[in-house]
């Protein structure tokens, strides 16, 4: 188990897909590019990065798509073919780690965004108090 021994499980809407992971997280970051606001059908994407070795399991039938992103690189969404829930992506950037969505883990205390990339294409009234805007 990677150290930091808490473990949490992202599940999706339906409950069909469940991924447990142990440790913290790499980073935690939000993003409003127009990608995430469509994939999300909010005004940004809050999710956490964790280390491929932090995956304890996954269960539950997924399906996945992968677009090519503004920096040429593909990016992957994993999400429940029953209820839709984009559980988690990958990207071709982030070698040996996968990208959790935040809500898939039911944790009102998890960390706060460190980071809000594409902060050009924030809502107007997206104001993350002490965020770092990329």
């Amino acid at each position: 188990m990677p150290s930091g021994g808490k473990t949490r499980t992202a599940t999706c809407s339906c409950r069909g897909v469940r991924l447990a992971l142990a440790g913290e997280p790499r980073r935690v970051y939000a993003c409003s590019c127009t990608e995430c606001q469509r994939c999300t059908g909010s005004a940004f994407a809050y999710r956490a990065i964790f280390a491929d070795a932090a995956i304890l399991g996954l269960e539950g039938t997924t399906r996945s798509w992968r677009r090519t992103g503004s920096s040429g690189r593909w990016l992957e969404q994993t999400f429940c073919p029953t209820c839709g829930t984009v559980v988690f992506m990958r990207a071709e950037a982030l070698n040996d780690a996968l990208s959790i969505s935040v809500g898939c883990l039911e944790a009102p205390d998890f960390p706060a965004p460190q980071l809000l990339h594409w902060s050009d294409r924030k809502h107007r009234w997206l104001c993350l108090e002490g965020v770092a805007e990329q």
